[in-house]
């Protein structure tokens, strides 16, 4: 029975060789098919994916206040610390999300009709600059107003009344499917939340049975450390974004512009995009300073912003990140694009953590390497 077994498990990495290029022809030969397949699969598991994400994300409070509950001595606060830290977590995230609701969604759309309403001089401003850099004939660059006049028109033009009432049906039949998603999104991450040791457990056996014991270990290792990169960059992303809205948000009540909070908290939300998070939102606000506030006060806002926006890449985020994800610019912007070709937004916000685990499994496999070469050079 053992001898059967050991032939068994010696022949397994064949047979998954051999499965893996069958597949792999399949999906070459049929792969209008399996493109099919895969969008039908991603409708019916996008509910319980997103629901993952949440409980991923909670599950940083959550793990915490566990903690923090444990440490107390009393038998009675050790049964009930797991459901009490789950119900404050969810209250937690609930206010959170009542206070954007209440607070940010009616401030944003009040700044969007103070945007419309001033409109026309907003217009009149922008034309005057554009007139202006075409003077100074910077590079060659000709900006044609007229140009830009006319291709929004024609996109107007093209949005007739059929396609209005189609885009207004396709609009609500997305917002019910949104409030679907959503509500069961946050049913499954309670489930989540409450299996996820068994859930841990079931994984971890699974591992042992079709993997060596060293190679089980290895990938949990990984698995463990992937899993914390990912909450320290979730959550350094926070504090950041946090701190740099603030202070761009401060910086831009101080200019006196009227969609200081708008700006800043777009600027907060994008930084969670590596890399180029901040940068775009940092010009994002310099034009808009620029076309409603005019060129002087424009430029005082990009070198403001743009030591700004330095200070935090430089100085901030190094601090709160410490060594966890020391990569190279060159590297990060590879990650970032591989990352947002693959799975856009999330992408991007996911290679970081993987490329930083993945840098240091090469850098295990190099050392090792190194040291075997040394050892057969000694020899």
């Amino acid at each position: 029975m053992t001898l059967n077994s050991k032939k068994i498990k010696s022949l397994l990495p064949y047979f998954l060789v051999a499965v893996a290029i069958i597949g792999v022809y399949k999906v070459i030969t049929e792969i209008g098919f399996f493109i099919n397949g895969i969008r039908q699969f991603w409708g019916i598991v996008t509910p319980f994916f997103y629901g993952f994400l949440l409980a991923y994300i909670i599950n940083i409070p959550f793990g915490g206040l566990q903690k923090l509950l444990g440490k107390i001595k009393f038998r009675f606060v050790g049964k009930i610390k797991k459901p009490v830290s789950l119900i404050f977590s969810y209250l937690f995230f609930m206010k959170i999300f009542f206070l954007v609701m209440y607070l940010v969604i009616p401030y944003i759309f009040r700044t969007i009709s103070f945007f419309i309403a001033n409109f026309p001089s907003y217009y009149e401003r922008a034309l005057q600059i554009i007139d202006y850099l075409n003077d100074l004939e910077l590079f060659g660059i000709y900006i044609s107003a007229a140009g830009i006049l006319t291709m929004l028109q024609d996109v107007f033009q093209n949005l007739n009344v059929e396609n209005l009432s189609a885009s207004a049906y396709a609009v609500f039949g997305g917002v019910a499917s949104a409030i679907f998603t959503a509500v069961l999104a946050f049913i499954s991450s309670i489930y989540i939340l409450i299996e996820k040791e068994k859930f841990k457990g079931f994984l971890r056996r699974l591992l042992m049975v079709f993997l060596p014991a060293r190679i089980c270990e290895t990938t949990l290792e990984y698995t463990g450390r992937l899993n914390k990169n990912f909450k320290q960059y979730i959550f350094t992303q926070t504090i950041d974004g946090l701190i740099l809205g603030t202070i761009v948000t401060i910086q831009l009540l101080i200019m006196r512009s009227p969609f200081a909070l708008v700006l800043g908290i777009i600027l907060g939300v994008i930084n969670y995009i590596p890399y180029f998070g901040s940068i775009i939102g940092t010009i994002i606000a310099i034009l808009v300073v620029t076309f409603t506030q005019g060129l002087a006060m424009g430029a005082i806002a990009a070198l403001v912003l743009l030591i700004t926006q330095q200070i935090d890449g430089n100085v901030i985020q190094p601090k709160l990140m410490g060594g966890s994800f020391s990569l190279s610019p060159f590297l990060i912007i590879v990650s970032i694009s591989i990352g947002g070709a693959a799975a856009g937004v999330l992408g991007m916000i996911a290679a970081i953590p993987i490329v930083a685990v993945l840098k240091d499994i090469l850098e295990r496999v190099i050392i090792h390497c190194e040291k075997k070469n040394g050892s057969n050079e000694r020899i």
